[in-house]
């Protein structure tokens, strides 16, 4: 998520300086998406890693991702016995006390907690969420979009997110999951082609009846979508609303406590594709049942119609007064677009004043957030979901800070039936507790679910590790703290420490806006605005010479260098892509690796997000295209053999929807011509690529292979959580391969280096 600070105080700085019965159309055509400036995607969360799975050729097949995952699993178990891989053991190398994003809290009402990472999984607190252990199987898709614990104590699991970024775009769920012994095991219990779940709703005065908002398949019309439900415990699923267009899916469902057969659901109508976002449309509504889920109505009364402008909607009741609801609209661009009341369930509504700060804190990506809440005891209390979290006293009048100093973008809210003033929280920064009603917040020491995508190690000292994480900075395994610690960006991303001297530490954030330190992070100086480029990637390329590393390479659109370690630099190619794009909504046209010969300096290979693949071979003075024969793919990773400049091989991202376009090519003229030695890998984007010998290891959306011959015969690495692995490090001196996952930290394993 681009982000600009990691707590609320720096947001703040941020902000200030800157109708009848519902009707279900299953044929109704989708929404013509519109074009968004520049401007306004940059402000988005997480979209670079699906623009970069759905760039050139790639069409996102909705199965593809269960597919792949499928194809891992057979792998690994048809290679169990094999010496190559036998004896392998990953070791979490962390971190625990930084976080993620959370988004949704489950409670026992006795101290016992769950929460759902976004790409990590279920995990269990016993001590009030103060640390937190894994409660759910690493053989499972990670992505949770919707965690919540029945009358009778059933934990349901929804998988899949509804809000589409951060990463999470691509990794569809494959329904929804039911423990019955508090997260101990778990099993599937239907909804498999739901690919997002929002929201789950218990009865509370019947655990058999149940209630699933579904937001479906983000990439393609219709498919199981809607309110389901289920009088038999999750036996068995009915759909009881569809949406009013087909890329209609629920986003949203609420119960009446007091009145269960009173329910509420908020539709959102949007989609994503290759080269456009639509996150509006007239199927963004708000309905509401008084049978149970068996017929709904549309509300209106005061609502204003839907239209092409209108994104996604969220709403609430006061548990205390069922009758007082709330709603609040984004706007297609993303931003506030209305905050209306009912004091008579549903039937009218009047709009709320448009509080300047209210307004500010959906940004211009409100559909990131989507959630209201009001606290159990007043029906005036209410909080909102935004880049902070704020909340109103007087009903939506006025509203101001809810929390001074936790981590921006929040998505969960819990309050502690059995403990008044006690409300747990969950944003991008992790998990957080209040025990005075809010005035003062306490962060989880414990919560190792961080998603990263980037790694290094110090070749000095293999203790010493930076990475760059989502919406939670760059960190490093040292410093003044004991364990790991941020110490900058907003966004992680590209992150290096120098070979020869470790106290060099370079890091970026979003859009390659870079620095330099000298004393191991403590202290910077970015040198951004001393490179060349009119575009520069969302994970911008900085890379060392392997034979040298005061040279160094930096890429926008076109490729610079440094001789003294980063301090200036030398702009050192034209513009090497094929130009901005056809896409005005996305900096198109970025380089996206770079790699340097070993053998010869001189040699230069670059990649680049429209499957440009280029070399020099007189250190910049002339360049070449050598991408005719591979496919029109996002180029993820270029590496070199480290003996022979002529060798080279290339990764390549994007699901592969029904065609035989491979992900790994290897060249041994120099890019003249390519061989496609992707062999067994599953069909999923690869990150990338090392060489140990003649030994390759790739990593991919579904976990690490290693090919013993460097050919295409590729067999999994085991023992890894089931989250996409997304960088690669061999430290030679001590024979350790480590693995930056995103949703579950940072791994390593020992493997034989010669």
């Amino acid at each position: 998520m681009s982000r600009r600070s990691l707590t609320l105080a720096a947001v703040v700085g941020l902000m200030a300086a800157t109708a009848g019965a519902a009707a279900v159309h299953p044929d109704a055509e989708p929404v013509r998406a519109e074009r968004r400036p520049v401007a306004q995607i940059r402000q988005e969360p997480g979209d670079a890693m699906l623009v970069q799975r759905l760039a050139g050729d790639s069409v996102l097949d909705a199965r593809s991702y269960e597919r792949a995952r499928d194809r891992f699993q057979q792998l690994r178990a048809d290679n169990a016995g094999r010496t190559e891989i036998a004896g392998v053991t990953w070791r979490s190398e962390g971190p625990t006390g930084i976080g993620g994003r959370l988004k949704d809290i489950a409670s026992d009402g006795k101290g016992r907690l769950w929460v759902a990472a976004a790409s990590g999984g279920v995990w269990r607190s016993t001590d009030g969420g103060k640390t937190f252990q894994r409660s759910w199987p690493d053989s499972y898709p990670q992505a949770i979009g919707a965690l919540t614990r029945g009358p009778d104590g059933v934990l349901w699991a929804g998988t899949g997110e509804t809000s589409p970024g951060g990463g999470s775009t691509t990794y569809a769920g494959t329904g929804l999951y039911r423990s019955a012994d508090g997260g101990k095991t778990w099993r599937r219990s239907g909804l498999t082609d739901s690919h997002r779940i929002a929201e789950i709703i218990v009865d509370p005065k019947n655990a058999r009846r149940m209630y699933v908002a579904v937001s479906g398949d983000l990439f393609a019309p219709g498919g199981e979508r809607g309110v389901y439900r289920s009088e038999n415990a999750g036996r068995s699923w009915r759909k009881v609303l569809g949406g009013a267009t087909p890329t209609a899916g629920a986003a949203d469902i609420l119960i009446d406590p007091k009145q269960p057969r009173n329910l509420y659901a908020a539709f959102w109508d949007h989609q994503r594709r290759p080269d456009l976002r639509q996150y509006a449309g007239p199927g963004s509504r708000a309905y509401k049942s008084t049978d149970g889920g068996t017929t709904w109505r549309e509300l209106d009364g005061g609502l204003p119609a839907a239209g092409p402008d209108t994104g996604r909607l969220a709403i609430t009741l006061a548990p205390s007064d069922p009758n007082r609801l709330y709603l609040l609209r984004v706007h297609r661009l993303g931003n506030f677009d209305g905050l209306w009341t009912s004091a008579d369930a549903g039937a009218t509504w009047t709009r709320l004043p448009d509080d300047p700060l209210l307004r500010s804190s959906q940004s211009s990506y409100g559909w990131w957030f989507g959630k209201l809440w009001v606290s159990p005891g007043d029906p005036n209390d209410l909080w909102v979901a935004g880049v902070p979290l704020i909340r109103s006293r007087d009903g939506g009048r006025t509203f101001g800070y809810g929390a001074d100093d936790v981590h921006a973008d929040q998505h969960a809210m819990l309050w502690e039936s059995s403990a008044p003033g006690t409300i747990y929280l969950g944003n991008d920064g992790g998990f957080y507790r209040t025990d005075d009603d809010g005035a003062t917040w306490v962060k989880a020491v414990s919560e190792p679910y961080t998603q990263y995508y980037t790694l290094d190690v110090g070749e000095q000292d293999p203790g010493r590790m930076v990475g760059g994480a989502q919406d939670n900075g760059c960190s490093r395994s040292y410093g003044s703290t004991a364990g790991w610690e941020i110490f900058g960006c907003g966004d992680g991303l590209e992150t290096l420490i120098n070979p020869v001297d470790q106290n060099l530490v370079y890091y970026c954030s979003q859009y390659g806006n870079c620095s330099r330190s000298a004393d191991g992070g403590d202290t910077g100086r970015n040198f951004t605005g001393a490179t060349t480029s009119t575009r520069r990637n969302w994970k911008a390329p900085l890379e060392f010479d392997p034979s040298n590393p005061s040279i160094m390479y930096y890429g926008g659109n076109i490729l610079n260098r440094s001789a003294d370690g980063g301090v200036t630099w030398t702009p050192i190619s034209p513009d090497l892509t094929d130009g901005e794009g056809p896409d005005p909504q996305y900096s198109f046209g970025t380089l996206t690796t770079v790699a340097v010969a070993k053998s010869d300096p001189n040699r230069i290979y670059i990649g680049a997000d429209d499957g440009t693949v280029a070399v020099t071979r007189d250190g910049g003075a002339n360049w070449t295209k050598i991408n005719a024969a591979l496919p029109d793919r996002w180029v993820t990773r270029l590496r070199v053999d480290p003996s022979d400049a002529d060798v080279v091989y290339v990764t390549l991202s994007g699901f592969r929807s029904g065609s035989d376009a491979a992900h790994v090519f290897r060249s041994t003229d120099g890019g003249s011509t390519w061989k496609n030695i992707s062999g067994t890998l599953p069909n999923a984007p690869v990150n990338d690529i090392v060489q140990v010998g003649r030994t390759l290891y790739v990593a991919n959306d579904v976990g690490v292979f290693v090919s013993p011959l460097g050919g295409s015969l590729w067999l999994p690495l085991p023992g890894l959580p089931e989250t996409p692995v997304m960088e690669l490090r061999v430290h030679r001196p001590g024979g350790r391969l480590y693995a930056a996952s995103f949703g579950r930290g940072m791994y390593s394993t020992r493997i034989p280096v010669r």
